[in-house]
């Protein structure tokens, strides 16, 4: 079979987040995500059978602190994405790797084995740079923004080898030294897995563009000239540099309601009334707006956030229409109720995305039947 992800819809979509708590939204709000076993399951059998794309988890390994200690419950990628590539059908099923936490040989068998579990589904997203405190967990040193880069670059060429190599062979960088490395099965996917990574410095972006096959990239409010300049030069140079071409996603943080009064409310709701502030604070570890939107000010997410869809089914597309315009290929959501609001989004926004032409009709009539309360 193809990976979905690779599917000839114009927006491709994943849900983002569900394996840790709160997702994407450090808020106190009611029914904010408290991860366990079957509510994941619930979410991910509901998406793969509305045809959404992709399921991407958060890695985590300590929460944020604050009211929620936000992310702080939270389910390991590799051995999440087993478990969910046996309930699931289509979806890519993705692991979020922390390069450091993990050596390559590991990683590689445990991709391969769930790439088998889930008929080739499985995507691998390799994230460079992490939470400072985790580091100190592991007893691993703090390494310097670009030494992080030359250590991943070390450890996905193994990856990517053993994935393809027949025959044993030896590496020897800065990092690691790997003696007749062997692996056995290939993944079923050829030549092997397709990669995400999100990379926003100078090094960051020509990595992705080396490497990945989803480029995972953040859009600003109020600055749609910058982001579509920003995500055609990062093209040019995987064609110009590597000869490559890539997919562009980002993340959106959703409110959708059936009136734009509703959303707006909610939204502010949920963000100012609710929002765990000092969580998001100690995520930022100090930079510029860690605290809450002031008076004027656009709202914005508290917590990963993302790109924040405010308001009806009709507006949320005329955006994500928009935002393909831009540039994306596809986009991963997250909500303060998974399990209502992705309901909402099956049986009432899917339908406007394939009217609109951003997506071709997939799911059964049973799958939207109307779920929101």
């Amino acid at each position: 079979m193809t990976n979905a992800l690779f599917n000839d819809n114009r927006l491709k979509l994943g849900v983002f987040g569900l394996n840790v708590s709160n997702g994407c939204a450090a808020t106190t709000a009611e029914g904010h995500l408290q991860p366990t076993w079957q509510n994941n399951l619930d979410i991910a059998v509901m998406a793969d059978r509305a045809g959404i794309e992709a399921l991407v988890p958060v890695a985590r390994w300590k929460g944020f602190g604050g009211q929620t200690n936000f992310n702080g419950t939270c389910f390991e990628t590799y051995t999440w994405a087993a478990g969910l590539a046996a309930a699931t059908r289509e979806a890519a099923v993705f692991s979020t790797s922390h390069v450091p936490t993990i050596h390559p040989i590991v990683a590689a068998k445990q991709a391969t084995t769930i790439d088998h579990i889930s008929n080739g589904r499985f995507a691998l997203n390799v994230v460079c740079g992490w939470y400072e405190p985790e580091f100190l967990m592991f007893g691993a040193p703090v390494m310097e923004h670009d030494a992080l880069y030359d250590y991943a670059i070390e450890w996905l060429e193994i990856v990517l080898r053993l994935w393809v190599a027949e025959d044993e062979f030896d590496y020897e960088g800065r990092v690691f030294k790997i003696i007749k490395g062997f692996h056995q099965p290939k993944p079923i996917q050829k030549p092997f897995p397709p990669i995400m990574n999100a990379g926003s410095s100078a090094t960051g972006a020509r990595f992705a563009a080396q490497y990945a096959d989803m480029v995972f990239t953040s859009i600003a409010e109020d600055a749609d000239d910058e982001t579509t300049a920003r995500i055609r030069a990062q093209r040019a140079v995987g064609r110009e540099e590597f000869g490559r071409e890539f997919q562009v996603w980002s993340s959106c943080s959703v409110v959708c309601r059936p009136t734009e009064k509703e959303a707006i409310d909610y939204a502010r709701y949920y963000i100012l009334d609710k929002g765990d502030w000092d969580a998001v604070a100690n995520l930022a570890r100090g930079r510029r707006r860690a605290g809450p939107p002031g008076p004027g000010e656009r709202l914005r997410s508290p917590g990963w956030g993302g790109y924040l869809l405010i308001g009806t089914p009709e507006q949320i597309v005329d955006r994500l229409l928009h935002l393909t315009a831009m540039g994306l290929d596809g986009v991963v959501l997250s909500w303060v109720n998974y399990e209502a609001e992705l309901a909402h989004w099956i049986s009432d926004v899917l339908p406007v995305m394939e009217q609109a032409g951003l997506r071709r009709p997939y799911a059964s009539a049973h799958t939207r039947s109307a779920a929101w309360a």
